[in-house]
């Protein structure tokens, strides 16, 4: 295969006999010259000097008395004029995006020449000379034609009254704008570009012969340029191109070098341009997601990877594959050059200024000033937070535990790092302080690190830094100049747009290795083998972007960059990469996320139809099946054996209990009730601004709780009169749930005031509620006495097994015993579900999906009192109740227990009938548990395996 630069190269050397010593080479991009440079050694037997190489964007440039403005800056000029011309009092946070649009729209229309003095002027004026506009070509007139057909200036509507009033102010904005420019002797490129080209005298120029390889679309000041020196014979053209689709008209891959070709002929034959015209092993592979793709990158290079690495290359379509592509390299690649650069979005810099920019604007809060609990462990948990404070982890964890859903920055500047990240920046100016010199910490630490030169990831983040770093000291300066005045959320936008823009430059030789690269950078090169990645609709050509001020059928007229244009130009570099290849593989993916469907590239399909030799489609397989879940039993061998004994044996620990929770639990499923009570597993502490069921019941019962021990404090009976009472005073009430959130969930003293969100607020207001219910509940009941609530109650108990028999404890805590007509209620409070008819006691030890674990906890706490009771020789019923608070209203609601067969339930008010069947089954449960013989293994009833904390242990859901 011999390369289109090859043959540039060839013929160069002939036509100048190897003297370059007056000749400037001009390629799109600068990567070509590297590979360009080669191929002119392999030319000559002698060495030689090298031609000077540049792009045509520094060709530019170094003709112009004038600098590149800053991007911000020049919106910041532009906003000034807006505000002039108009008049407007619009905000620069709102102006900013539109105001990128108008530069963009700007620099178009100086690109191509266009006339402003008439695109910009009265639309009205603009319609009726229509038919005068003699240097419009047929095309364009008839575009102008169909913009008036369908925007009918006589029909005004509101929304085209808005547009017109803009329009008519876009020239005087055009003109004073590019005066204040030209003034600060800075410039937008288009307005440099456009000054060069009017202002050129082609014999100050220092090179005799400009040598212009491998352009494709030409906007009009680049295309007067090569006229300019093509006139004065100090040019040279070379054009890559393919008969293929040149011979194929109308063909969008061809559309402007054709034009190119009758303007400026190319110094190279047709003949050395058909290579389309033969046959060439192509495959289209179509895989199942994005990372498929990668994932079948190693195998595709074990396979295809040429002797020459940078004869093969990876063409990524879709950039944000960068990163797994580099991770996913086989071991048979020794040499990488990547032409693309690296993200700034997808180093560890960008995310720690993301996350400070978060802290300080959307996470702090000016009305009371307190962060938010999301955005300060966000930034807590980041490793350059960690690198900076050995605090930062300990205060994460103490903030998580105590729930502490707003902070005061006091609590958070543990140390001299934390005190600089958390001071509250109260201006844009302050906060990039802020970054600047966390960033510069940061990089200090870094520099105190040696440099691992193995690891290409260290490099690259430590030139993040750097770049971030800069990045933020141009914001800074424009603020201390007064030139960019705009809230903190826009700022941030403003910031992190700018970053995520960014991208690091990978060093080294660029023309050894596999060649890793974006559709941009291929221009001009060619490769022996290549597979491209992403080819989808949507990616090549890419979507997007195309907002404008200046509607299509006016950039059209005016010779303006149309969608047209972008679709050619995307089809010229498809068809391109394929024209010498020997060997090439275009994946695409078929899922669809989002607006990108999936589906081939429109130029895949094109080129299957037009193409007359055969393509070879393969389907990718994902290589994945499903895992699966081996039945888990965890055998009761000496060491676990111990352990139990070891938690539940009173001779070895003395607070040993089993409570009904751990019973419930090993009923539900031994084999969590092993993870839970045997292995200690437990999940790690999280902080939610939602409530938990377990939360708001914990809530409800604390505040029933106080409610009961201040109406007993001066006696046990309650009355209907104190009850009344307490229910018309709703501040009280809404004090005692208050408590209870401060107490269980914000962690706070009681003197300080909680800070509630719309979620917290309303499940306060459904706790308040629900007391009310059970207040109106007792008033019914009133008068009874109320013996204690958060009652904790134990018995000792003895366990047989065939390991032998030991002393433990079963108890609980009750949520509340109250007496009346000689019967001791057990009242167990519950918020959430439903009430259970158990069909008898034996049920409650069978495990089923349907089994009572309320009535069971209830029963086991009726058994102990009864117990304690005989003790006492106290033969007073006892008659255990669950009520269920959020069915309380309902007037014929009872909280009384009922158990048996569908309607022949009788109510359980003296469990002194039930205890001694309840008390066997009890036996033979606790025997089972500590059987040595019976190991703890997962449940039956995979609907309990839903909410459980170990599902992912157990690979059960």
């Amino acid at each position: 295969m011999k390369t289109f630069l090859q043959e540039v190269a060839h013929d160069l050397y002939q036509k100048t006999g190897g003297d370059f010593s007056h000749v400037a080479v001009v390629f799109p991009n600068k990567r070509a010259s590297l590979f360009f440079n080669e191929h002119l050694v392999q030319e000559s037997e002698r060495p030689l000097w090298s031609p000077s190489y540049i792009s045509i964007s520094e060709l530019f440039r170094q003709n112009s008395p004038w600098q590149t403005g800053d991007p911000i800056k020049l919106i910041c000029d532009l906003y000034k004029i807006f505000r002039q011309v108009t008049g407007s009092t619009e905000p620069l946070d709102d102006f900013y995006f539109w105001g990128e649009m108008l530069i963009a729209d700007f620099d178009d229309a100086d690109k191509n020449m266009a006339d402003t003095d008439a695109l910009f002027s009265n639309l009205k004026d603009l319609n009726a000379l229509t038919d005068n506009y003699d240097f419009l070509e047929e095309g364009q007139k008839e575009a102008l034609a169909q913009f008036f057909h369908n925007f009918s200036i006589d029909r005004v509507t509101e929304l085209k009254q808005r547009f017109i009033s803009i329009w008519d102010t876009l020239g005087d904005i055009y003109t004073r704008y590019k005066a204040l420019l030209e003034n600060q002797g800075i410039a937008y490129e288009g307005m440099m570009y456009r000054q060069v080209i009017e202002t050129m005298d082609i014999e100050q120029l220092p090179y005799k012969t400009y040598v212009f390889v491998g352009f494709n679309v030409l906007n009009k000041v680049e295309h007067t340029l090569f006229k300019k020196l093509n006139d004065a014979g100090k040019a040279l053209f070379y054009w890559d191109y393919d008969t293929f689709y040149m011979e194929r008209t109308p063909h969008e891959a061809g559309e402007f070098i054709r034009r190119n070709l009758r303007d400026f002929p190319s110094e190279l034959p047709p003949t050395l341009f058909k290579n389309l015209n033969r046959s060439k092993e192509i495959i289209f592979a179509e895989s199942p997601t994005e990372n498929g793709q990668v994932r079948f990158l190693p195998q595709w290079l074990r396979q295809n990877l040429t002797e020459k690495e940078k004869e093969t290359a990876v063409v990524l379509c879709n950039e944000a594959l960068l990163q797994p592509v580099l991770h996913s390299l086989p071991e048979n690649v020794n040499h990488i050059n990547i032409t693309m650069g690296f993200p700034l979005s997808q180093t560890p810099a960008y995310s720690f200024v993301n996350a400070l920019l978060e802290l300080h604007t959307s996470g702090y809060d000016t009305r009371n000033g307190r962060y938010h609990f999301a955005e300060t462990v966000s930034l807590l948990k980041h490793p350059y937070t960690r690198l900076l404070s050995p605090e930062a982890e300990k205060l994460e964890i103490e903030l998580t535990k105590n729930n502490r859903f707003y902070p005061f920055p006091s609590e958070l500047g543990k140390d001299e790092a934390l005190e600089l990240l958390f001071k509250p920046c109260n201006s844009n100016e302050t906060l990039c302080n802020t970054l600047s010199k966390a960033l510069e910490q940061v990089a200090l630490l870094y520099q105190r690190q040696q440099t691992d030169e193995k690891n290409a990831f260290d490099q690259l983040y430590r030139e993040a830094l750097f770049k971030t770093y800069t990045l933020t000291n141009r914001f800074h300066t424009l603020l201390e100049n007064k030139e960019f005045n705009v809230k903190p959320d826009t700022f941030q936008r403003l910031l992190t747009r700018v970053m995520a823009s960014s991208s690091i430059p990978f060093h080294g030789e660029p023309a050894i290795g596999l060649q890793v690269m974006g559709v941009l950078e291929t221009r001009n090169l060619d490769f022996r083998h290549l597979i491209m990645l992403s080819v989808n609709e949507g990616k090549l050509p890419k979507t997007g972007s195309d907002a404008s001020f200046i509607p299509y059928n006016l950039r059209k007229a005016f010779g303006m960059t149309t969608i047209d244009h972008k679709i050619a130009v995307y089809a010229y570099y498809f068809y391109r990469l394929l024209q010498r290849t020997e060997k090439a593989t275009l994946v695409f993916n078929t899922a669809t996320d989002g607006i990108n469907r999936g589906e081939m590239s429109r130029f895949m399909l094109q080129f299957l139809i037009e193409w007359g030799y055969p393509i070879r489609r393969i389907r990718l397989e994902t290589a994945q099946s499903p895992q699966g879940s081996t039945p888990i039993r965890i055998e009761k061998n000496p060491d676990v054996l111990l352990r139990m004994r070891q938690s539940f044996d009173l001779k070895n620990n003395p607070n040993a209990v089993l409570s009904p929770s751990a019973l419930n639990t090993y009923l539900d499923c031994p084999l969590k009730f092993y993870y839970k009570y045997v292995a200690r597993l437990s999940t790690p502490d999280e902080v939610t601004s939602e409530i938990d069921a377990a939360t708001f019941g914990s809530i409800f019962h604390y505040a029933a709780e106080h409610i009961y021990k201040d109406l007993t404090a001066h006696g046990k009976v309650i009355n209907k009169e104190a009850l009344e009472k307490l229910l018309k005073d709703e501040i009280r009430l809404q004090t005692y749930v208050d408590n209870g959130f401060k107490k269980l969930f914000f962690h706070l003293p009681l003197e300080e005031k909680p800070e509630y969100n719309g979620i917290q607020l309303i499940n306060s207001a459904v706790i308040l509620r629900y007391i009310k219910q059970l207040l109106g509940k007792d008033m019914n009941y009133a008068p009874f006495t109320f013996i204690n609530s958060e009652y904790p109650v134990q018995e000792d108990i003895e366990i047989h097994s065939t390991a032998g028999v030991f002393r433990s404890r079963i108890g609980g805590t009750i949520d509340r015993l109250d007496l009346k007509d000689n019967i001791f209620r057990i009242v167990d409070y519950k918020t959430g579900g439903h009430a259970d008819t158990p069909l008898n006691v034996e049920s409650l030890f069978t495990p089923d999906a349907k089994r009572s674990n309320y009535v069971f906890q209830t029963f086991l706490y009726a058994a102990i009192v009864c117990r304690m009771l005989r003790e006492k020789h106290d033969d007073r019923q006892v008659a255990p109740s669950l009520l269920y608070i959020h069915q309380a209203a309902s007037e014929d609601y009872t909280p009384i227990i009922r158990m048996g067969e569908p309607r022949k339930t009788e109510p359980v008010e003296d469990f002194a009938k039930y205890e001694a069947e309840f008390r066997n089954n009890l036996d033979q449960l606790l025997t089972h548990i500590f059987s040595p013989e019976i190991p703890f293994t997962q449940t039956e009833e995979t609907d309990k395996c839903a909410f459980c904390d170990f599902k992912g242990l157990c690979k059960r859901s």
